[in-house]
């Protein structure tokens, strides 16, 4: 970030993803936040924001989808910004169609882009205009199983922190047998290795628990697939840097999310902490699910 100009940051998503909720942790952080703000007016924004030096120094616009224009406008907005000097970073909230769905019909409300039709209609017209910005947004964050205090502590995770070190990594073990995490950047396949689920004494426990952590780090393979891995991830790590990506989500899978998964993301972040230059944070989206 230029010295002259403040931090500015997009957030933007799925109608019923969140973005209020991430606007207000945002403001609670000290943020100047514009709500609604159409992309065209986004470098006037940065430039009043540097004109005055605001003394929050750090400038969030909500931007939302109101016409098919808005990922030309909103593409050509952020390449503004940039080639004057503004660095910009783009937050997308995601969500399944599902729970977006039950969100919209828990508040009876239309989506914005429903028109005559069905819920589901605008919920897939926007998923549609949005495609290109959720591909080069820099941080994704599924909401879709959490709630607002988890998101909340989502953003003040990514945002909170002064002087923290430059990538932000956050490592999310999950089941197969649940779904791909949808905001995943990375994702490593922990099922070759033997699974504790068919050990008797150490299925109740998961990969938290000593004797299930030690059964899945001596298994052949475990610990050439922790060091490869971490190599490849440095490498990967210095290059997000270089291109200027802030925030990047690893997310390691077996078959439940409660064994393997558990204790090899516990593994990966912990060397990826030892390595430094990274703020890296983990947690465990499937434990506990079955």
């Amino acid at each position: 970030m230029s010295e002259r100009e403040p931090a500015f940051v997009v957030v933007t998503g799925m109608s019923g993803a969140g973005r209020s909720t991430a606007a207000k942790a945002l403001e609670d952080l000290g943020w100047f936040v514009i709500d609604n703000l159409p992309p065209g007016l986004l470098f006037a924004m940065a430039e009043e924001a540097g004109r005055v030096k605001l003394a929050a120094d750090k400038v969030a616009a909500v931007v939302d989808v109101r016409s098919l224009a808005f990922t030309t406008d909103l593409n050509a907005a952020i390449e503004e910004l940039d080639g004057r000097g503004v660095a910009v970073r783009v937050v997308f909230l995601e969500a399944s169609d599902e729970e977006l769905v039950r969100r919209f019909e828990n508040v009876r409300r239309p989506h914005p882009l429903q028109g005559d039709g069905r819920l589901v209609d605008g919920i897939a017209r926007e998923r549609g205009i949005l495609r290109e910005v959720r591909a080069n947004a820099d941080l994704v964050i599924d909401t879709s199983n959490l709630n607002v205090h988890e998101l909340r502590g989502k953003i003040v995770a990514f945002f909170g922190g002064e002087n923290r070190p430059g990538l932000r990594v956050n490592v999310v073990s999950f089941g197969f047998k649940y779904g791909l995490p949808v905001d995943a950047d990375l994702v490593v396949d922990c099922r070759f290795l033997p699974n504790p689920h068919w050990v008797p004494e150490l299925r109740p426990m998961n990969g938290l628990d000593a004797p299930v952590r030690d059964y899945v780090l001596n298994q052949t393979g475990a610990k050439e697939l922790l060091d490869a891995y971490e190599e490849v991830l440095g490498i990967i790590a210095a290059g997000y840097t270089r291109e200027g990506k802030g925030y990047a989500t690893l997310a390691v899978g077996c078959t439940g999310g409660k064994h393997r998964s558990v204790a090899m993301a516990e593994q990966i972040a912990a060397r990826l902490r030892d390595r430094g230059g990274m703020d890296v944070q983990v947690s465990h989206r499937d434990v506990g699910r079955e």
